[in-house]
């Protein structure tokens, strides 16, 4: 049975999301003022929660815990977590805190491994990730007047109207193009000369391979900033991208649960790692075996409360992304490093952790492949066994068994494993217009 809509049941009104008096000048006020306001906002937070999602009411008290329980920010830790598991057992609007009529628009993802995950907007919370969005496009160096091509997905994917709404946000001119026809995504940027580009890392990569396919180059082109986000990225495709484009390349990150993109961002000028927008979001690490918080500069896994969220408050959720909480550079917030991976895509061969992401460096690195890349994973007895599927790069001229023996010894050097490695040519591996897919699991087939 599907849940009821929208915490029914529950009072239709409460209290305010707190205001920031400070505003924008929140992000350089200094620890004390953030840490306050980020009080205020929690504790509301857990309050909108306990009053109007049955869901998050019982969990709560599950847990032994109520929201008054809340008396410094280190006590948020004894509160319940929420995973992907909670959205999915609460489908469709279970875990929703306003009535019906509040909500100005859904977005769900895929549910290609499962029921989606659902989540609503009210129109505040619209306004609210318009602004942070705008914020996250001008830290990477986006300015009004900007045009910006937008190749991420519309739809129920938040990735192209969250980028839509704050680009229209900042001042700037949108091209809302989105993902796919990569042709055409080529002639528009070639002859509408944006300034800006904001798609996932792996597809401008498969638009600077059509760009050279045309005859074109892609270093031409009147773009100098892309704003790339959705899967995680290594420096070496950073090095990659910006060598293709001549263009600076910064990180976004968010996370449909939450909100969209623009939970943080890179800023363009230190390129250093994703500024939390921490009056938004509480972030927390911890051990993703144990669940424990883990002390500053420890790397785990990220968890992620909403401040400020009005239709669909969250409470400590369980990203599965691998990073570490640092200072902040260019804001007086904290950064989170590049994610090394997600809990869930690590494989465990031969007793060694692994993720994707690692090979993503080792191939990015090697001056004969191109970025492209594709794991499989078999079953060799009773263990499990890798192969590494890649492409030369066109015009590069390698022995394909030479290449082969080459990225063998690199990834036991690197990861500490030995894989097959097949080497295929130019062009062989298809190309993504959205999230790249990296692992194959071929494990169960004969």
């Amino acid at each position: 049975m599907m849940d009821r809509p929208c915490g029914a049941g529950m009072p239709a009104t409460g209290a305010p999301v707190p205001d920031n008096p400070l505003g924008e000048d929140i992000l350089h006020a200094g620890e004390e003022a953030l840490r306050a306001l980020q009080m205020r906002r929690l504790k509301w937070t857990l309050d909108h929660a306990w009053r109007h999602v049955p869901a998050q009411r019982e969990a709560f008290a599950a847990a032994g815990v109520r929201p008054d329980d809340l008396r410094t920010l280190e006590d948020l830790a004894r509160f319940p977590f929420m995973t992907k598991e909670t959205f999915r057992r609460h489908y469709p609007f279970g875990l929703f805190g306003v009535p019906q009529e509040r909500i100005v628009r859904l977005h769900a993802s895929s549910g290609t491994t499962g029921r989606p995950t659902v989540v609503g907007y009210t129109r505040r919370d619209i306004a609210q990730w318009s602004a942070a969005m705008a914020r996250s496009i001008r830290a990477a160096g986006g300015r009004p007047g900007d045009m910006v091509h937008i190749a991420y997905g519309y739809g129920l994917f938040t990735g192209g109207l969250g980028a839509h709404y704050g680009a229209e946000a900042l001042g700037c001119t949108v091209v809302p193009v989105s993902g796919g026809q990569t042709a055409r995504q080529v002639r528009l940027i070639h002859d509408f000369r944006p300034r800006i580009i904001m798609a996932t890392p792996s597809y401008l990569l498969a638009i600077a391979d059509a760009f050279r396919a045309e005859g074109l180059d892609p270093r031409a082109t009147a773009l100098e900033i892309g704003i790339l986000g959705a899967e995680p990225w290594s420096e070496e495709m950073r090095r990659e991208i910006e060598d293709s484009f001549a263009i600076d390349a910064v990180d976004i990150y968010g996370l449909s649960e939450l909100m969209g993109p623009g939970v943080a961002q890179e800023s363009g000028r230190t390129k250093d790692g994703l500024h939390i927008w921490e009056d938004l979001f509480y972030p927390e690490i911890i051990d993703p075996g144990t669940g424990a918080v883990l002390g500053p500069g420890a790397e785990g896994e990220l968890v992620l409360t909403t401040l400020a969220k009005e239709a669909l408050p969250v409470v400590r959720y369980r990203t599965g992304d691998i990073t570490r909480l640092l200072p902040g550079t260019a804001y007086g917030v904290r950064r989170m490093a590049r994610i090394r991976g997600r809990s869930d895509d690590m494989m465990i061969i031969r007793g060694v952790n692994v993720f994707p992401g690692q090979f993503e460096e080792i191939v990015c690195a090697d001056p004969a492949l191109a970025p492209h890349f594709l794991l499989e994973r078999r079953r060799a007895g009773r263990l499990e066994a890798l192969t590494l599927v890649v492409e030369t790069r066109s015009g590069a001229a390698s022995d394909p068994a030479e290449l082969a023996a080459r990225l063998d010894r690199r990834v036991k050097a690197v990861i500490g494993i030995h894989v097959a490695v097949r080497v295929e040519p130019p062009g062989t591996l298809a190309r993504s217009e959205g999230k790249a897919r990296r692992v194959i699991d071929l494990r169960d087939r004969g």
